[in-house]
């Protein structure tokens, strides 16, 4: 009526307020960035956790509410009034390093948190119903002191219900055994670091005398031996992985990881990692006894400034906020190996094996290592004692006892 193009004004209008739109959108961006990396009260690096490499293929589960799917190791931590299912004093299980409250931790708002799934509700399922489904049932957990770290935490939910008796330890208490009577259900504690055949020369302390001896090509027998006995198995490697360690296949010497001053090859831990991944899956996989074999994935440690041996601390009292995760590069690595070798076994029609997903839940805290209360009253002759900090294990109570809520809800739900 008036000659002017309606459409074209419309366009250029939606155009011009696009234009703007991304603009803010990326200037937001590199705020949040820059506020991150220069106001930070540690030299700590922060990543966005937007999505999890492996695929929702080995993830999803039904859960609680209904029929529908959801992935339940994708979500955040949300407060939680109710508390943890045990504490130091009704759970006498918990080992003396990861009795954080007792050995005077002062804060506990880290006891007050809970794994929520994205788009998905998770009800607790309860030691009763556990025990029941298990009646008859073997487990065997095979890995190392962190994978120790959640067997306790896992019999601590359960003896609410009915407290375990042990009818095996080896001499250190590395390797375990118990059994709840009254379901005639047993879980057993193989303790194999490296899932491999190794000679390790350790002392009761973690003092090594001697560089590990490490078969590339053997599995470890403590375990094998005993695997058609199993019903279901949880598997983890570790950071046992990340130690000097000495490379053999075909009982001759092809390099090491490490090794100063030997002449060695130095072989990159990709190499032995992937090796040995390779191997265990293809165990499970060959196998005529098909047993539920759960792999945990990689515990990030949250060691700030420095490492275990060189005074690392970590002394953060709640979980990174707004999906914010803390990620070392060997951590990254580590993990991203195990969901490679992972999907590789999916694709050779590994049905009895599941993926126990436990990275980014576990990433995003902080504040549940025991830091410096692996010992009882580290600073009771003075805060400005030198203290080794733990931040690699879990406190327990703690965010290690969501590993098994996740744990028993794959194995009820499937």
């Amino acid at each position: 009526m008036f000659g002017v193009d309606l459409k074209a004004c419309w366009l250029a209008l939606n155009q011009k307020y696009s234009s703007i739109l991304l603009k803010l959108l990326l200037f937001s961006l590199l705020f949040t960035f820059f506020y991150c990396f220069f106001f930070s009260n540690s030299t700590t690096i922060f990543f966005f956790s937007f999505s999890q490499p492996s695929s929702n293929l080995f993830k999803s589960h039904h859960s609680s509410s209904g029929n529908e799917k959801c992935d339940i190791f994708t979500g955040k931590w949300i407060k939680n009034t109710v508390g943890p299912a045990y504490n130091n004093v009704t759970c006498p299980f918990i080992e003396p390093p990861q009795n954080c409250i007792k050995n005077g931790r002062p804060d506990s708002a880290f006891l007050y948190w809970k794994w929520k799934p994205e788009g998905c509700h998770l009800s607790s399922l309860g030691a009763p119903r556990f025990l029941k489904a298990m009646r008859s049932k073997s487990w065997a957990f095979i890995g190392d002191s962190i994978l120790r770290n959640q067997v306790l935490s896992l019999i601590c939910l359960l003896q609410k219900e009915e407290v375990p008796l042990e009818v095996y330890h080896d001499e250190q208490f590395k390797s375990r055994k118990w059994i709840f009577t009254n379901y005639n259900f047993t879980i057993s504690l193989i303790w194999s670091p490296l899932l491999m055949k190794a000679e390790i020369f350790e002392d009761n302390d973690g003092v090594s005398k001697s560089d590990i001896q490490l078969h590339l090509d053997t599995i470890d027998t403590k375990w094998s031996n005993e695997y058609n006995s199993f019903n279901y198995i949880v598997i983890s490697g570790g950071q046992w992985f990340l130690k000097t360690a000495i490379y053999w296949e075909n009982n001759t010497i092809i390099g090491c990881h490490y090794c100063l001053k030997k002449n060695l090859e130095e072989l990159p831990l990709t190499y032995s990692y992937r090796r040995v991944l390779n191997l265990v899956f293809n165990f499970f996989l060959y196998a005529n006894h098909k047993p539920l074999v759960i792999y945990r994935t990689w515990s990030p440690s949250h060691f700030e400034y420095k490492e275990w041996s060189n005074g690392g601390s970590c002394n953060k009292t709640e979980p990174f906020k707004g999906g914010l995760v803390y990620e070392k590069d060997v951590d990254k690595m580590m993990r991203g190996i195990e969901i490679e070798e992972f999907n590789k076994a999916m694709m050779k029609n590994a049905t009895n094996l599941k993926l126990l997903d436990m990275y980014n839940l576990s990433a995003q805290r902080p504040d549940g290592h025991p830091g410096p209360y692996r010992r009882f009253h580290p600073f009771r002759k003075g805060r400005n004692d030198v203290v080794q900090n733990d931040c690699l294990h879990w406190c327990l109570p703690g965010p290690i006892d969501s590993w098994n809520d996740l744990l028993m809800e794959m194995v009820l739900r499937n």
